[in-house]
């Protein structure tokens, strides 16, 4: 949805990242999803030291992987049905078109170090799982639990309280009651929708848009995933196009939210389409979740856009308890971090 032609004048840098100066450039940008602000700092500066955009993106997931930003990004968060936390990333370079990328990776926490390994020392895309785990070994990672105290007591209060909520359907014994092993019913249980709507804290992936003064795009993400989901679920996260996109001709998007649904609509790579042909971030952003909201209206999800000028926006899905989505900003016309808000539709 297009913004009114009659929108104050002083709205447009916050809505639309309009240049705040005649003549004055906004790039470099960092761009992410939430208020990370130390790992929006670690990137903008990789890019003021004279490191490239992937350099950025993954200076900037790593910091929240050690702060375990929001207990949704890293280790110790978002365990599993069987207890264990594991982790998807991605980093894209929007120059190259060239991405590497983990899901379930299991005992290493800096997984968009080892995505970044992925892109720099394979021709592969993704790896997952126990092998992701044995690559990160080669390539020197360090093998280490990822589970917490805290992620432990997660875990057993979920079993305590009859493994609520799951993602099962079409099993017995009724997923809605009881803890699995579970099997195929046949039949869809009375009262158990075919989709849940899932919390709105529990898996916020940290999206990251580096985009440097020449126009160098890069774009990734890291997680650990929905809590309490099935052993082996990868969401959107760690898959190009749809956690994240970036191409040096248009622009880069990310996305946020719940990676289930996302990841059936490749946002980011439709955000970076709107973009290319010739609509402004926060229009490409709008109308990509729009576009899910029609199939999907009470689904949890945020993308940020931002094109090779400088510009960008951000749109979020409208939810009784999720009205406004919060994300960073940090260009050549400001001195820090800055926190962002814009109003879901």
């Amino acid at each position: 949805m297009a913004r009114k032609s009659d929108l104050p004048l002083l709205l447009l840098p916050l809505v639309l990242g309009v240049p705040l100066a005649q003549g004055s450039s906004p790039l470099p940008l960092v761009l992410n999803t939430w208020p990370f602000k130390n790992a929006t700092n670690a990137a903008w500066q990789t890019i003021a030291s004279g490191g490239s955009v992937v350099d950025a993106v993954e200076n900037g997931c790593t910091v929240c992987e050690a702060e375990q930003c929001d207990g949704t990004v890293g280790f110790g968060g978002s365990p599993d049905e069987l207890g264990e936390t594991t982790l998807d990333a991605m980093i894209m370079d929007g120059t190259a078109m060239d991405v590497g990328a983990v899901g379930g990776l299991r005992r290493i926490k800096n997984a968009i170090g080892v995505a970044r390994r992925v892109l720099e020392h394979t021709t592969h895309t993704l790896l997952v799982g126990e092998s992701a785990t044995k690559f990160a070994e080669s390539m020197g990672f360090t093998n280490e639990d990822l589970s917490t105290r805290a992620s432990k007591t997660l875990h057993s209060e979920w079993l305590a309280q009859n493994c609520q909520p799951n993602y099962w359907r079409k099993v017995t014994p009724d997923p809605s009651k009881y803890c699995g092993p579970y099997k195929p019913s046949g039949v869809l249980e009375q009262g158990i929708p075919a989709y849940k709507e899932v919390d709105i804290h529990g898996h916020d992936t940290i999206g990251m848009v580096v985009i440097d003064k020449m126009g160098h795009t890069a774009a990734g993400t890291s997680t650990n995933g929905l809590k309490f989901k099935i052993p082996g679920r990868v969401g959107d996260s760690p898959i190009p196009g749809a956690g994240a996109y970036a191409d040096d001709l248009a622009g880069a998007a990310a996305a946020t939210g719940d990676g289930d649904v996302l990841l059936r609509f490749l946002p980011s790579y439709q955000a970076v389409e709107y973009m290319r042909r010739g609509e402004d971030p926060a229009t490409a952003c709008q109308k990509v979740i729009s576009r899910i909201h029609e199939y999907f209206p009470e689904f949890f999800g945020a993308v940020i856009c931002a094109n090779v000028t400088g510009s960008y926006g951000a749109a979020c899905n409208k939810l009784p308890t999720f009205t406004q989505f919060s994300f960073m900003v940090y260009n050549s016309l400001r001195n820090q971090p800055t926190e962002e808000k814009v109003d879901c539709i």
